[in-house]
């Protein structure tokens, strides 16, 4: 017996629990970097909204908001580093890469409704487009510009850095790299820096630099207003192609999709298991992306009564362990039964066998199975279980049954009206030992003209 408290502790509450993950975090040096700055993240962002509503430009505020997607970042890089730390437990109990994940899909859709409201506040400025004060955009600009590539450049963000190479291009990248062909044409030098095709998150800040310093030059010559609400519609345009792509990736790993560049590598390595050998069938196969550049996945291996089930269990964990890093595998033999007559010992009071009949009993979920109009086994409407085989005869054990037609006195006839039941089992009887042999009776003396009596006269 346990022992008993009566003063539980009470449980941790959300705050609490959060401060305690925040203090294992902070416990590793190299988080003190990013924390360093997220700081600086921080006051960068308090002073580019005070320049944006003193400038009262929306393209300024679209620029910031790339500031704070790079808070979000640095989140998710914390949150990778949290989750190398953290175990698997009961509950999660394939880890918690997921949570990077999610942190990479909220992330890039909060960009995008950012950009979403920059793109409805611009609309609302081109009917009463306000007077754009210059003194500190440019200051703002270049600020910003920094301080974001500073962060890009200087730490190692693994999720954003697999989900920038595995998503697919946004159509920014696709007109760069264009751009960037012609220009590795002329100056071939130039290869190693634009192709195969620029980080994303840098090409937005450069192409929103460039975008605001285009618009401070145009306000400063002909006081043209209304490119400051131009260029932020751009900026806003860039920021929801760029980080489209990305959530639609996380969106699928959330989903538990399988990637589409590994299906053929999975149908392959399938087709190798199911040659080994003692392999019968390989079934209920599913394989998904479990945290960015994981891939878990579960199947079930039936294989013959005499193979070795560990043998054929270690040949499929090495074929599909090359690509497959979080595998399940679920090994069982064919179990194939024949029914038999009996197997139960017979009761003392049974004096003579010649009385009684063994007729094993089919199946509970046969007679389930019956369609009561034809009496014929109907189509089951779901599969059968998964680790299960319906076989006939199998766990049935046989019923003795006592034959209801009586032991004959003297000469060998029935006495007494005969049961209709007797009828069906008299050719179930055992010739030899008394039984009736069937519908005709075994003595000559005995005529088979209807009508008469024992003595072959007629009736009155």
């Amino acid at each position: 017996k346990g022992t008993i408290h009566l003063f539980r502790k009470s449980q941790r509450s959300l705050v609490g629990k959060l401060t305690h993950e925040f203090r294992l975090v902070a416990a590793d040096r190299r988080s003190w970097k990013i924390l360093l700055f997220g700081a600086i993240n921080l006051i960068c962002i308090g002073f580019l909204l005070m320049w944006c509503s003193s400038t009262n430009s929306i393209a300024l505020t679209a620029y910031t908001y790339l500031t704070i997607f790079d808070l979000f970042s640095l989140i998710t890089c914390l949150i990778s580093y949290w989750v190398m730390m953290k175990k698997p437990s009961p509950v999660y109990s394939f880890g918690f890469e997921r949570f990077e994940v999610l942190a990479v899909f909220a992330s890039t859709v909060l960009a995008q409704l950012g950009a979403l409201f920059i793109l409805k506040e611009s609309a609302e400025r081109f009917l009463e487009q306000p007077e754009i004060h210059t003194g500190r955009l440019l200051v703002g600009t270049f600020v910003a510009l920094f301080f974001n590539l500073f962060t890009m450049l200087s730490i190692r963000n693994k999720p954003f850095a697999y989900v920038s190479e595995a998503a697919s291009t946004s159509w920014l990248q696709e007109h760069v790299a264009d751009l960037s062909r012609s220009i590795c044409g002329i100056i071939p030098g130039l290869s190693s820096i634009f192709l195969p095709r620029m980080n994303p998150f840098v090409l937005i800040d450069i192409a929103g630099a460039l975008a605001l310093c285009i618009t401070y030059m145009l306000i400063e010559i002909n006081n043209y207003f209304a490119v400051d609400t131009a260029s932020a519609i751009a900026i806003a345009l860039m920021t929801f192609g760029t980080m489209y792509p990305m959530s639609v990736y996380s969106g699928k790993v959330l989903l538990q999709t399988t990637p589409p560049h590994v299906i053929g590598q999975l149908d392959k390595l399938l087709r190798e298991v199911s040659t080994l050998d003692g392999v019968l069938e390989v079934r209920n196969e599913h394989f998904w992306t479990l945290g960015f550049g994981t891939l878990a996945g579960s199947v079930h291996v039936r294989i013959r009564r005499d193979a070795n089930e560990q043998m054929v269990l270690a040949h499929v964990t090495n074929r599909l362990y090359t690509l497959v890093s979080t595998l399940t595998v679920q090994i069982f033999k064919d179990d194939w039964i024949r029914p038999t007559l009996s197997s139960v010992p017979i009761a003392n009071n049974i004096l003579n066998l010649s009385d009684h009949h063994v007729i094993p009993m089919p199946s509970l979920k046969a007679v389930d199975n019956l369609n009561p109009v034809t009496s014929t086994p109907a189509k089951p409407s779901s599969p059968p279980p998964e680790f299960s085989f319906n076989t006939p005869g199998k766990n049935v054990s046989p019923v003795i049954l006592l034959n209801a037609q009586t032991k004959p006195y003297g000469l060998g006839f029935n006495h007494g009206s005969t049961p209709y039941s007797s009828v069906l089992n008299q050719g179930l009887g055992i010739p030899g030992m008394g039984a009736a042999q069937g519908f005709r009776t075994g003595f000559t003396n005995v005529p088979s003209r209807y009508g008469t009596n024992a003595r072959g006269q007629p009736r009155p």
